[in-house]
């Protein structure tokens, strides 16, 4: 039988012997836990199987597959089939407009709650800290990412002039290559493995700027290049491509970034406030 027509789990059980031992523990623990692991790392499910990210990487191969990214594609395949095989035979509350509202709800919600229990003030008031004794700050990130990393240039220039998206991942390298000592880069990546990413952090690490990453995954390639590491909650499946919980958890830990340096600078930022709506007042009706 063709493998691209059986199932990622089906493949495992007949590879299975063929694995080494090693690889054959990463196997054990994806098919008990298939759902999980697809909203995982390739570094956190090497921890939960007691080995290495390569050993990882060798089993995916192992399955023919190009990589992890791959490898939870497929996971993802079969858990949304096997899903909907159980739905056919039950309805449920997302089987209507209501049921499918108050889910969106509540997923956003959960984001909500994973951020503020992932949030270590210490590390908001370090970034907040870095923000001031910047001269420029440049927003970056890749697709989805970049929305987010365009949102905070937006937000913090209502109240000061020092912060700016880079869209271009050339330009982000370029500027990278020439900004000044005293510059920041907020980097905004959700899965802190995008290679724009982690590209810009090398380099910005090489040339001593600070770093300041917004991310799902705290042991992610990029969080191991990053002075300070915010984490953000809610998991996303390989087929949700930046779904909205994603956004609003990392636009909850922006807030809570935005909050804390109104406080500490609030005289300042009042006053650019103040100005901003008096330039902006002609442009309502």
């Amino acid at each position: 039988m063709d493998e691209q027509n059986i199932s990622i789990l089906d493949r495992i059980h007949a590879s299975y012997y063929q694995l080494a031992a090693a690889e054959r523990k990463v196997a054990d623990y994806v098919l008990s836990q298939y759902r999980q692991v697809q909203f995982m790392s390739i570094t956190q499910l090497a921890e939960e199987c007691g080995t290495a990210d390569a050993t990882v990487s060798r089993f995916c191969r192992s399955l023919k597959l190009k990589g992890f990214n791959a490898f939870k594609l497929e996971l993802a395949k079969y858990a949304a089939a096997s899903t909907a095989e159980g739905l056919r035979s039950r309805p449920t509350p997302t089987n209507t407009p209501e049921g499918r509202c108050a889910e969106a709800g509540r997923l956003s919600q959960e984001a909500i709650d994973q951020t503020i229990a992932l949030v270590r003030m210490a590390d908001i008031e370090k970034t907040v800290s870095i923000f001031e004794g910047a001269d420029r700050v440049f927003c970056m990130g890749a697709g989805g990412s970049m929305l987010l990393a365009n949102e905070c240039a937006h937000l913090f220039s209502t109240v000061c002039n020092k912060f700016s998206a880079i869209w271009d991942s050339h330009m982000q390298m370029s500027i990278t290559a020439t900004m000044n000592l005293n510059d920041v880069i907020v980097l905004f990546s959700y899965s802190g493995a995008t290679q724009s990413g982690v590209e810009v952090l090398e380099l910005a690490q090489k040339r001593g700027i600070r770093t300041v990453l917004i991310t799902r995954y705290p042991k992610s390639p990029a969080a191991k290049l990053a002075e300070v590491v915010l984490c953000c909650g809610s998991s996303e499946s390989p087929f949700q491509f930046g779904s909205v919980p994603a956004k609003v958890a990392q636009l909850v830990l922006l807030d809570v970034l935005f909050q804390e340096y109104l406080h500490r600078n609030k005289e300042a930022c009042e006053e650019s406030l103040q100005r901003i709506a008096d330039a902006l007042s002609e442009k309502h009706i």
